[in-house]
Order: C-alpha cells, then sequence, then structure tokens
C-alpha cells in the first residue's frame, strides 16, 4: 500500500484565498488523505510562471511534478483515481450523472458571481428568483444523507463551496436562497460540519469574503454594508 507522505511529488494546489473551485480539489484531497502543498496567487497580479501554466489563467492548477492539471472538476477526478476512487458511482449511467450535477455546481456558482454582481435590486432579484429554482431542481436529486447516497462524493465536494457563500449571505444581507428547501438546507449542515469542507477554506475566509462583497459596489455591497455588525 502507497503512503502518501512517502511519495517524491507531493502534489501542489495553485489557489486564490476566496476561489470556491480551489476549495472542490482540496476537499477531495483532505477526504482522500493526500498529502498537498498550497500556494496562493494573486489573479489580478499574475506571476509570469503562473500564465506560462495555466491555459485558462484560472485556479485552481494542480502541479504534479513536471506536469499541470487545470480544471477543478479533472483536478477533483484525478485525486479521487490515485487515491483508490469511490468518489464516483460504479456504474456507468450514474457516474455520468454525476458529473453532470458537478458541472451543475458550477453552473449554481456562476450564478451566485452574477447574484453579488447584480448592479440594482431588478438584476439582483431575477438573479435571486433564478437561484432559488436552481436549488429547489437540486432537491429532487439528493439521496441523503449525502447526494448519492451513504457515500460523500464528488458531487458533495463541488456543492459544499456554493453553500459556503450562504453563510455570508444570510446574517450579512438577509438573504436566504434556501426558503422551503429543507432537503438541501439539511444537506447543507451535513456539508458543513464535515472536516474536509471546513479545513478546506483558509483562514479568515468569511472575513475576506464580505470585505470583497461590500467592495464590488453592486446592489449586495449595499445591502451588506446596511448589515449591523458585531462587537469586535
Amino acid at each position: 500500500m502507497h503512503m502518501h507522505e512517502e511519495s517524491p511529488q507531493k502534489p501542489t494546489l495553485v489557489s486564490h484565498a476566496l476561489c470556491p473551485y480551489v476549495q472542490r480539489a482540496a476537499i477531495v484531497a483532505l477526504e482522500k488523505g493526500i498529502a498537498f502543498e498550497r500556494i496562493l496567487v494573486d489573479l489580478a497580479n499574475k506571476p509570469a510562471w503562473f500564465v506560462e501554466r495555466s491555459p485558462t489563467g484560472k485556479v485552481p492548477l494542480l502541479i504534479v511534478g513536471e506536469a499541470t492539471l487545470f480544471e477543478s472538476a479533472a483536478i477533483a477526478e484525478y485525486l479521487d483515481e490515485i487515491s483508490g476512487g469511490g468518489m464516483l458511482p460504479e456504474a456507468a449511467l450514474d457516474r455520468a450523472r454525476h458529473r453532470a450535477w458537478v458541472e451543475y455546481a458550477s453552473g449554481t456558482l456562476a450564478e451566485i458571481g452574477a447574484l453579488y454582481s447584480a448592479p440594482d435590486a431588478v438584476a439582483f432579484e431575477a438573479r435571486r428568483l433564478s437561484l432559488h429554482q436552481r436549488f429547489a431542481r437540486l432537491s429532487e436529486e439528493i439521496q441523503g444523507p449525502w447526494f448519492g447516497g451513504e457515500q460523500f462524493g464528488l458531487v458533495d465536494a463541488a456543492f459544499a463551496p456554493v453553500f459556503r457563500y450562504l453563510e455570508v449571505f444570510e446574517p450579512e444581507a438577509g438573504l436566504y436562497l434556501l426558503g422551503g428547501l429543507s432537503i438541501v438546507a439539511e444537506w447543507r449542515e451535513r456539508l458543513a460540519a464535515r472536516p474536509s469542507v471546513r479545513e478546506a477554506a483558509l483562514p479568515g475566509y468569511a472575513a475576506n469574503l464580505r470585505a470583497f462583497l461590500i467592495a464590488k459596489g453592486s446592489h449586495i455591497s449595499g445591502l451588506m454594508a446596511q448589515a449591523p455588525q458585531e462587537a469586535a
């Protein structure tokens, strides 16, 4: 049996402090006990080595020896495969279905980005409704306790960073996207309690996300600026 600590090629996860896609990869590595280094890049001032290695100019990258992997879904599957698999179902049809719901998580993150970038109340409300509908559709698919049943899998790893936004949206902006969706809300709570999910975000994540959102100058920035702050 391979001990990950003895590997001559401890992978490097190239990250940005707020990137939810990086968190996906970190969750899988933490779930599977894969030791990795994490280095941060400033996406507003990308170093030359990063531009050279990242075809999309985005994070995460996973550097394994001389090789560089990009795209979080591919990185997550690679980390699962090198550690014995198990985070996708066995049957081809089920595997394809789970991969599709990982992509749905990416689409949900894009919608969240559109929500926090919405310039005014009308655009914001349209995005809020769209997100609630996405979560309502998702609620029909969750088998419990995890997405596919008893086994924590790649869909769980993909959605955990989605729900992390809600931890800031709810108290700071009075924005509740899971109203009436108890199945999703319960899954979200189980994910939040999972050690791999807790450890995947860097220290200070919530405070950094709050500062980022307030600095956007979008509709949500105004909602958050009005929120009562807890005494330091």
